[in-house]
């Protein structure tokens, strides 16, 4: 063997042995042998069962949280200017179709007052537009591409919230993808293989998680009516009523707090589950730098007083401050080590920009995964003999040549998937599939290409030469023309769309190594030292 035939063959042996490595590993046993191979092909939602579930993002919620956040900063500004007004409030746009009609209406502004208004919004609120409903009355409206961005926005941060919680409860194989065509739609594909109790997935998911921590100005009161009754019919300035006892093993209250947050949500660098007093779970929070000053700050000035732990918009537990604060906190009242793992979870993951409904929920089962893995596998072999039985009984020993090829394509292909971290679907098997007859018809081009140049007389070396030389461009072409389509696919396809997609690209490219370069490298090392050589093809 010459030495250009022994770099091949040590190249050739060195990819069969990463592609194995890639697969199954370096096993002891069968067990870990199989143990290893399951844990490096990873199944989809169709092969290996779990939850589909379709939701809608709620973006109306985000424009009115932006319009109420520019409302605040408006009643700020315009205290600043000493600009007089009656209220200012906004619309509520109660479907996704509304979301951009959102409206903010600033009235009773002085007519002496105007320019000054105006000055103000087109300096600062550059989002919004305002127009003049009468001599002391105005609106702002969002501007278009200001509203679009928001949506937009809306839609990724609530796509990187939900893979942030579903990772954390370590299903790294989930998807979570924007479907149907436009923002407009506001909908999220997620799909969870191997999970078959979706409504935990739900609970987890459809938390805002909007933690905030307020001081507590007074309650617990039985009902709302009588915390104003107390207060002489009107809630102290800068305050609000927020409810407690969210919870079923709760008693419901009501309590006057600041309408400020000290810290929120925003502000935590981590959460974990613990255990507390008497053994009872909770949920404990540590907060970034910044905000452990301003939280030592508040402590330390109101010690002896109530601070409300907010979750959602209702309070979880309202404890008395015995010293100052820094930058740990506790919620307690979890029922169960799960209920604090899982408010940790999404406290660390961050809340959702809107809410989310849930439009459709399909479960998976295992065992009709499992007959598209053995129909799959059934019709893979079925269509591998087939097309073995042809090449050899057509191409004789050269067939040998093909069938070889066309083992170590499909053992690459495996070897990528697995490296890669990627899912196998049944879209996926089916482009494995139409990959046997593509690798084939790459092997078919280049045997007759060879047998054509016999015919004209040339030596087996020679004619080898010729036919690979003169088939590989034809080869090039067909694949390029395909991984373009694939490409489409991909960009303009969904999951099991562009799954079959990727898997036949990968194919595509293996199949050139093992056409190519490996059933030339089989053809030479047949013929090498050779004086005179017949091709059995």
């Amino acid at each position: 063997m010459d030495r250009s035939l022994r770099w091949k063959l040590i190249v050739i042996v060195a990819t069969i042995l990463v592609s194995l490595y890639g697969i199954i590993g370096l096993p002891t046993s069968k067990d870990q042998l199989v143990a290893n191979w399951k844990n490096n092909i990873k199944l989809g939602l169709d092969l290996r069962g779990g939850s589909h579930l379709v939701l809608q993002v709620q973006v109306q919620d985000a424009f009115k949280s932006e319009a109420d956040a520019e409302i605040e900063r408006l009643k700020e500004d315009l205290g600043k200017q000493s600009v007089n007004y009656s209220s200012i409030d906004r619309n509520d746009p109660q479907s996704l179709a509304d979301a951009e009609t959102i409206e903010i209406q600033i009235k009773g502004v002085p007519v002496d007052k105007t320019s000054q208004v105006r000055s103000l919004i087109n300096d600062k609120y550059d989002s919004w537009t305002v127009a003049a409903i009468n001599s002391t009355d105005y609106k702002l409206n969002m501007k278009p591409t200001k509203a679009l961005d928001l949506r937009r926005d809306t839609l990724t941060r609530s796509m990187a919230t939900i893979e942030g919680r579903i990772n954390g409860l370590g299903l790294a194989e989930s998807t979570v993808q924007q479907r149907g065509r436009s923002d407009a739609e506001s909908e999220l594909l997620v799909q969870l293989p191997g999970v078959d109790d979706p409504a935990r997935i739900k609970q987890i998911l459809g938390t805002a998680a909007i933690l905030e921590l307020y001081e507590v100005k007074g309650g617990p009161y039985a009902n709302a009516e009588q915390a104003r009754l107390q207060n002489g019919g009107v809630l102290p300035l800068n305050s609000k009523l927020m409810r407690a006892g969210a919870r079923a093993d709760q008693s419901e209250g009501w309590y006057i707090v600041s309408r400020t947050p000290v810290v929120t949500g925003r502000d935590l660098r981590n959460a974990r589950p613990q255990q507390g007093e008497f053994g009872k779970w909770e949920t404990s929070f540590t907060l970034n730098q910044d905000a452990a000053r301003r939280f030592g700050r508040f402590t330390e000035t109101h010690i002896g007083k109530q601070l409300a732990i907010a979750l959602d918009n209702n309070i979880r537990s309202a404890p008395t401050i015995q010293s100052k604060i820094e930058d740990q906190g506790r919620i307690t009242g979890a029922s169960s080590q799960q209920d604090a793992s899982d408010l940790a979870l999404v406290l660390r993951a961050g809340s959702l920009p809107a809410s989310v409904t849930y439009l459709e929920e399909r479960t998976v089962g295992p065992s009709l995964g499992a007959d598209s893995i053995r129909q799959g596998l059934v019709s893979g072999v079925v269509g591998l003999i087939a097309v073995v039985l042809v090449m050899l009984a057509y191409y004789k020993r050269s067939g040998i040549n093909a069938t070889i090829a066309l083992v170590l394509n499909a053992l690459i292909l495996i070897a990528v998937l697995a490296y890669f971290n990627a899912v196998l679907t049944l879209p996926g098997i089916a482009g494995i599939i139409l990959l046997i007859g593509m690798a084939v018809d790459s092997n078919v081009l280049i045997f007759e290409r060879i047998r054509e140049e016999l015919r004209g007389g040339k030596s087996a070396v020679a004619a080898i030469d010729a036919g690979f030389s003169k088939a590989f461009l034809t080869i090039i072409d067909t694949h390029v023309t395909t991984v373009v389509s694939c490409a489409f696919l991909f960009i303009f396809g969904t999951g099991p769309v562009r799954g079959f997609a990727v898997t036949l690209v990968i194919g595509l490219i293996a199949n050139l190594f093992t056409s190519v370069f490996i059933s030339r490298f089989i053809f030479d090392w047949e013929t090498s030292g050779k004086k005179a050589v017949s091709l059995s093809i």
